[in-house]
């Protein structure tokens, strides 16, 4: 076990301590706040270490968890579901009972269509109610849903297809963007020609905005399979615990796709106690979370976790700025009185670029909002800072990954409110045994950047494995430190235990031999009052092996020139880090690319300074702003 961790004596600490020194007891605990058919044999087999597996002979019902139960008990009107679109102007709230009736009816025509327990089934949709049905549904019948984020390009739903082999395809008529719609049918028409395997079926949500033209003998329309006595209703399939659940590809994969398996009883039992000691969300507590349920994020806390445990969740089809304005968020909490939020650090920052003194924000009654939860990418201090003012509620970064599949370090709210300090995501959640490791393998001292690991077992709710690739799953995961998860990021703790993640560990640049953190440069450079934005990217140097780049993004309203901001950001590096960073070249650029979950494309970036080719993954928002920023990135020889 590892720090002390002096700033938490209470509920967190003795969570923490616990399920490290006693996990099976700690995790059986967590496993009562799920309804079991069969309560598990074991709490944790490790017969196929590393390939552990959680509440092995169990058997439960992820949708019966998730909807059923909470109509039992009688809850069946409270609100499950609140679709607000923000580019349609739709409101639409779904009780528990409404939402079970719908998801009852979708898994009783999937049944009817031949989907058996096992089969994968592939959901291609918009932000629409239709895309948390279909996975309850899936989950109703044990079926093993595949979510592709809709729109994607037809190459990457391709490679999804063929290696999850679904059985039918759920797909839409067309997704919505800000003043423009995006025709899904011929993506998928596309990506069908290009595989070997064929599903036996495509369903297609048909929105108004755009009728698809579908293919006879294979397309069938969602609406006719929803029409009430189509079908018998899909009772819920009993589903071992170990069995999966999902399987979601991991954004911005070449080659052949990286499908993250996550089981059934582990996801259940991991989401309930995140939404309880995370977030500080129970029965009837409207959570908005501002993601995708094309990602991770949305898989778990805007469908799972929140109906999980009997919580409201929002389900929103829009962009924190541009539909229509820079408000969209705050009218969103407003209008739903949402107790906690969780969006990406990006989002604010768009949000505060757009409107740097929070008038929009100050227009809205946001007194029900209690947390802002950030996550997916570094939350740097100036926004940090921005958000806690503006909002004046706790703003908690919080860091994990697709494949841990819920938080790894957070502030625990639900247990215990500990201090917040800007740039950390607080301490190891109750379950991860985290450490910070030397290239020997050794502990790094406090302070001490070193690679973030995870000493195994991991805990219930992360990944069991890759999908058909044990192997690789060991391989890439599991055997550059053994004994322990590779994270692939870096960082350190300081003395009071916080974890501080700098970035990727292939963002560590190494400058005449003086291993830099392009984080910590960042750190800085956000820190400037004009500064809305940035990045900073290792290249190659002929004499010093590698230098920083820095490209920033000015705040609206800057007066100054691009000129006298880039001596400034020189010298502030100098002056906070030391000559020793070599900090030269800093452009200001209208735009940073990042994928669509908000993430910075710096290793796209590095390829086309350093003139090698760049991968240019799918899950790029806007293609565009890289092919501007080609001509910044590569200098004349």
């Amino acid at each position: 076990m590892q720090g002390a961790y002096a700033a938490g004596v209470g509920g967190y600490l003795f969570d923490f301590q616990r399920s490290l020194v006693d996990p099976e007891g700690f995790w059986a605990t967590q496993a009562e706040a799920v309804d079991w058919y069969k309560r598990p044999a074991a709490v944790l087999d490790a017969t196929r270490a590393p390939l552990y597996r959680w509440f092995s002979g169990g058997v439960l019902n992820t949708c019966f968890n998730a909807l059923d139960r909470h109509v039992i008990r009688g809850r069946g009107e409270q609100p499950a579901l609140i679709f607000h679109s923000a580019i349609t102007g739709t409101r639409r709230t779904y009780t528990y009972a409404e939402l079970l009736e719908r998801v009852a009816q979708l898994g009783g025509a999937l049944r009817e269509l031949g989907v058996q327990p096992g089969d994968r089934v592939v959901i291609y949709l918009p932000m629409v109610p239709e895309a948390a049905i279909a996975m309850l549904a899936c989950a109703r019948i044990g079926a093993v849903h595949s979510v592709v984020f809709g729109g994607f390009a037809a190459a990457e739903l391709a490679a999804r297809i063929e290696d999850a082999q679904p059985k039918v395809i759920i797909s839409a008529s067309c997704g919505l963007e800000a003043g423009k719609v995006i025709a899904y049918q011929p993506l998928l028409n596309a990506a069908l020609s290009r595989t070997t395997h064929q599903p036996d079926h495509c369903v297609v949500f048909q929105r108004p905005q755009l009728t698809a033209d579908l293919v006879e003998g294979r397309d069938i329309d969602l609406a006719l399979l929803m029409r009430p006595g189509s079908f018998p209703p899909a009772i819920c399939a009993d589903v071992a615990a170990t069995d999966p659940l999902y399987i979601l590809y991991t954004s911005g994969t070449t080659g052949k796709p990286k499908g993250i398996v996550r089981d059934q009883g582990g996801h259940a039992v991991a989401l309930a106690y995140s939404m309880k000691a995370i977030y500080d969300i129970g029965p009837g507590d409207v959570m908005f979370t501002a993601s995708d349920v094309g990602w991770v994020v949305g898989h778990s806390y805007i469908v799972y976790a929140p109906l999980l445990v009997g919580a409201t969740t929002v389900l929103y089809e829009g962009k924190p700025v541009g539909t229509p304005d820079a408000g969209a968020f705050w009218r969103v909490v407003a209008e739903h009185g949402v107790k906690a939020m969780f969006t990406a650090p990006t989002a604010i920052r768009a949000i505060r670029k757009a409107d740097p003194n929070g008038t929009l924000l100050s227009a809205c009654d946001t007194s029900s909002l209690q947390t802002l939860f950030l996550a997916g990418e570094r939350l740097d201090p100036d926004t940090y800072a921005w958000a806690t003012e503006r909002l004046g509620v706790p703003v908690v970064d919080h860091w994990w990954q697709t494949e841990t599949g819920w938080p790894i370090v957070a502030n625990p709210r639900g247990l215990e409110a500990l201090p917040l300090k800007a740039g950390s995501p607080s301490v190891p959640v109750p379950g991860y045994d985290v450490r910070v490791l030397d290239a020997n393998g050794g502990e790094q001292t406090a302070d001490a950047e070193g690679a973030i690991v995870i000493k195994l077992p991991l805990p219930p709710g992360t990944l069991q494995t890759v999908w058909g690739d044990d192997q690789r799953f060991v391989d890439g995961y599991l055997s550059a430190y053994p004994g322990y998860y590779l994270t692939g990021d870096g960082g350190y703790r300081d003395s009071d235990g916080y974890l501080f993640v700098m970035g990727r560990t292939d963002d560590v640049i190494n400058v005449a031999g003086h291993r830099l953190s392009t984080g910590a440069i960042e750190e800085v450079l956000a820190g400037h009052p004009a500064v809305a934005e940035c990045a900073v990217i290792g290249v190659v140097d002929e004499l010093k092996g590698q230098v920083p780049r820095a490209l920033v993004v000015v705040k609206a309203g800057f007066a100054g020139t691009a000129e006298q901001l880039q001596a400034e950001l020189v010298e502030l590096v100098r002056h906070e880090i030391g000559a020793v960073v070599a900090l030269r070249q800093v452009d200001v650029v209208d735009a940073l690319p990042k994928t669509r979950s908000g993430k910075i494309l710096r290793k796209t970036m590095r390829e086309i300074a350093d003139g090698r080719p760049a991968v240019v993954p799918s899950t790029i928002e806007d293609a565009s702003v890289i092919e501007a920023l080609r001509p910044v990135l590569r200098l004349p020889d």
